[in-house]
């Protein structure tokens, strides 16, 4: 797949490129695995631009790695023995007070096993030589939680170190339709719900189904299942590292909020455990992984406050792949295809509110929400509100239009009215999407 999207990711990049060449700059590239982190990075604009994987090797064999990729690159010869990540750091930056260049250091949280000391290394280092250095420095890693320890940590030593950061986000709806099109000129919105469904927009996802040709709705869902393929264990790889030995209550947390259960007590009841709220109190502050949802403008102590799972694929991994998982353990792929084509419709539905709610999103201009009432007995699908113009458009979401009931959506609405003062003094536009409108 091409290099598509990105352009103010790549302004800000190269920004950067031309700052560095005053004095040495660092920048953390931040974002879920198979975001795109490190093709972006090497689209910096640099002509010269230096790559070092942090693989799990000792710290002398990645010197030497380090070494051939300066000579490679740069055309210097390699100099001694130096053994040390921080020494390789160290020449880097000396080497940069002569000619300008790019340094993209990938995985950079692996540091963390190999040898911690690493970063109070580079605090030094970079401290003594950041204003006589011309290096532009590009830090990405996988593992967003220990990015996060190791950058915005107070009381870790390159705490307020970076002068950039960049968190990148997968591709918006008009790109993904986009890149659909590209692929398949004759798309339906059919297949476009199910681009966005699977990967979310998340561009590797995207590029391992439509460069292989699968770009309708079921051959996307039948990829999913086949032999080798790398949806299956996808949610355990991107998720195991971040976890550690207490993966499988957060598996079966996140399993359940998939599935449809959006409280605290139903998770609970569902598991047939108590005291959740610490695992759940992770998920959202520190793995970023769940939000708190509620009905558009309550207040943050509202007991109508629901649970749900940001990530797209995700929330399809679990559904099917994890809970289903004894089927995949014994490589009844076959069974799990027909459950994932039977089961689609409904999530489907879900995930189409998600898509419209981003859609709306991405303008930047609209306060956008649901409604529900304590019982949970009405419900609206999307609010999209306008602030500025005291405007509001109530939609219920109906894959076909003639599903839609005006009547019951009034009824709805007279309800939430009375219940939210803010919509009160809006005027209102009640209508469907349907997907027709994707």
């Amino acid at each position: 797949m091409k290099f598509y999207n990105r352009e103010n990711e790549k302004a800000q990049l190269y920004k950067v490129l031309q700052q560095s060449r005053k004095e040495a700059q660092m920048t953390v590239l931040m974002g879920r695995r198979r975001i795109g982190k490190t093709e972006l990075s090497l689209q910096c604009g640099d002509e010269k631009v230096l790559y070092f994987f942090v693989g799990k090797k000792t710290e002398q064999l990645l010197c030497h790695d380090y070494l051939e990729e300066i000579s490679f690159k740069l055309g210097v010869p390699i100099i001694g023995q130096l053994s040390s990540f921080s020494e390789v750091f160290r020449y880097v930056l000396q080497l940069a007070e002569r000619q300008p260049f790019t340094l993209v250091i990938d995985e950079f949280q692996n540091f963390l096993k190999i040898n911690s000391s690493v970063f109070s290394d580079m605090q030094r280092d970079w401290d003594l030589h950041k204003r006589t250095s011309h290096l532009n420095l590009i830090i990405s890693g996988s593992v967003f939680t220990l990015m996060k320890r190791i950058f915005e940590d107070y009381e870790e030593p390159l705490f307020g170190r970076a002068t950039e950061r960049l968190l990148l986000k997968p591709f918006s709806t008009n790109v993904l339709k986009e890149i659909l099109a590209d692929y398949n000129p004759n798309h339906t919105p059919e297949d476009l719900l199910a681009l966005f469904s699977i990967t979310g927009g998340v561009p590797w996802y995207v590029a391992l189904l439509l460069d292989k040709g699968y770009v309708t709705k079921d051959q996307m869902l039948t990829a999913l299942t086949e032999e080798n393929s790398p949806f299956i264990n996808e949610g355990k790889n991107i998720l195991i590292e971040e976890f550690g030995t207490d993966y499988v209550t957060y598996f079966s947390i996140l399993t359940c909020i998939a599935g449809g259960l959006k409280t605290r007590a139903e998770i609970e009841g569902e598991l047939g455990i108590g005291n959740i709220g610490s695992y759940l109190a992770r998920l959202e502050n520190y793995y970023n992984l769940v939000s708190k949802s509620l009905p558009i403008f309550s207040k943050e102590n509202s007991k109508k406050m629901r649970y749900q799972l940001n990530d797209c694929f995700l929330i399809f991994w679990f559904r099917f792949f994890y809970k289903y998982q004894a089927l995949v353990e014994n490589r009844a792929l076959k069974s799990l295809e027909t459950i994932i084509l039977r089961d689609y419709s409904t999530v489907s539905g879900f995930m189409m509110e998600r898509y419209f709610a981003r859609k709306f999103e991405e303008e930047g201009k609209y306060i956008i929400g649901k409604w529900w009432d304590r019982k949970g007995e009405n419900e609206i699908d999307l609010i999209v509100a306008d602030p500025i113009k005291k405007e509001a458009w109530v939609y219920e979401l109906k894959k076909q239009g003639e599903r839609y009931e005006a009547k019951t959506l009034k009824e709805k609405v007279k309800a939430m009215v009375t219940q939210t003062p803010e919509l009160a003094k809006m005027r209102l536009h009640l209508g469907s999407l349907t997907l027709e409108d994707v």
